[in-house]
């Protein structure tokens, strides 16, 4: 299991960009894939990218794809999210999740233990 905290997150123009960080601590020394959710008023909590700890294979939604980039730096136990061009219809919450990697890198927000609080991304038209 691991703890997770979030930070980076705020109020931005449309075509802004913000970097939000994730601060990992871990009990284990299993391979982890850390994953970035976000979720807007009504709506479910969505897929945005997931990278391996160890090895770097990195998934994003459709919608993220060539705006967004997922990063991790080891030495600082830390997982990115460079998000670049950004839409008002990336307001949401953004959430860090982390779950022991079994091969296959889950885009669904029930196959991850373990979760930060959350930090608000608002994008202004």
């Amino acid at each position: 299991q691991v703890q997770l905290v979030e930070s980076g997150g705020g109020l931005v123009q449309s075509g802004g960009s913000l970097r939000l960080s994730c601060a990992v601590s871990r009990r284990t020394f299993s391979d982890y894939v850390m994953g970035w959710f976000r979720q807007a008023p009504g709506k479910e909590r969505e897929f945005v990218s997931a990278i391996t700890w160890s090895g770097g294979s990195t998934s994003y939604a459709d919608s993220v794809k060539g705006r967004f980039t997922i990063s991790r730096d080891n030495a600082k136990n830390t997982v990115y999210l460079q998000m670049n061009s950004l839409k008002p219809e990336d307001t949401a919450v953004y959430y860090c999740a982390g779950q022991i990697y079994y091969g296959v890198i889950y885009t669904v927000a029930a196959r991850y233990k373990s979760w930060g609080q959350g930090t608000q991304v608002t994008v202004s038209s």
